[in-house]
């Protein structure tokens, strides 16, 4: 849920009303302009009191690539799963890094019980979990960053111009038809099934990439207290080499690399890429 402290009062408090008449199977509804209500911009699985993990997704894609984490998670954890600006059900508002830290905050906020959590980004994840550590770090206990080791400047800032370019320019069928393609090819249908349903969103992939062109996340990320474990797929060429400055970067932190994985190492390995995270969360002390 965002709230748009912008917004009038009444429109806040209809907003926050709408999310909290639902429920974990509610979230998975879609809600329609015919009853009055909005799709939640996240859904919270698993024990109310349980601590939480936020979940936030690459670019392109929605909470719904967290599911094979989700399905491990939820006995043990409270699992939250956000979209981002420009995606899903948030796909009407522009990406930036503020408003999506704003989005997380939102999420915590209302749906984990101690108002902290462990948060996990790949990718645009990442970037954007680092962003809400440092403009709410109360609502931070740690911070598993996958597939986000390296700046985007230089060469790095270079690519993310050419793949924004492309997805701007290349005619969308074409791009959905790719999209559909990579995940129907590479991961069985019960992972490939729910990401191609929620859509792969080509122009909010493209402005968030460009709202992080030239943003420097390192030396942010070495200022904050909270523990980090940096995980990279060890098929990985862009972001992977990066993964021992950036944990060595870190007050508390630590490299993980997970076998034959590439850039969606949550996606290639599941197991191992869940194993982590809920290693992670109990030495940080929200796990069970």
């Amino acid at each position: 849920m965002v709230v748009d402290p912008r917004a009038p009062e009444s429109a806040r408090r209809r907003r926050i009303a709408d999310h909290d008449d639902c429920d974990a199977d509610d979230d998975q509804m879609t809600m329609t302009p015919e009853h009055g209500r909005r799709e939640p911009a996240w859904t919270a699985v698993g024990p109310e009191a349980a601590p939480a993990i936020v979940f936030l997704h690459g670019a392109l894609l929605t909470r719904t690539m967290w599911a094979p984490q989700v399905r491990r998670l939820a006995k043990t954890f409270r699992c939250i799963s956000v979209d981002l600006p420009g995606h899903g059900t948030l796909a009407a508002e522009a990406f930036s890094l503020e408003a999506a830290a704003v989005v997380v905050a939102s999420a915590i906020d209302a749906a984990a019980p101690r108002g902290r959590a462990v948060l996990v980004g790949l990718s645009l994840g990442g970037y954007v979990a680092i962003e809400t550590a440092v403009r709410f770090p109360d609502h931070v206990d740690g911070l598993v960053l996958a597939g986000c080791s390296a700046e985007p400047v230089g060469p790095t800032g270079a690519l993310m111009r050419i793949l924004a370019a492309t997805l701007e320019r290349v005619p969308a069928r074409l791009l959905r038809s790719m999209a559909g393609a990579f995940f129907r090819v590479r991961y069985r249908r019960p992972v490939a099934g729910p990401i191609l349903t929620a859509g792969i969103w080509f122009a909010g992939g493209a402005g968030a990439l460009r709202a992080l062109i030239g943003r420097r996340f390192l030396d942010r990320l070495g200022r904050l207290w909270v523990p980090v474990v940096v995980i990279n797929g060890a098929l990985d060429p862009v972001f992977g080499p990066g993964g021992d400055l950036w944990s060595a970067s870190c007050r508390q932190g630590r490299r993980a690399v997970i076998p034959w994985a590439a850039h969606l190492s949550n996606l290639d390995r599941p197991i191992s890429f869940t194993a982590q995270v809920a290693d992670f969360a109990r030495e940080v002390g929200t796990g069970a």
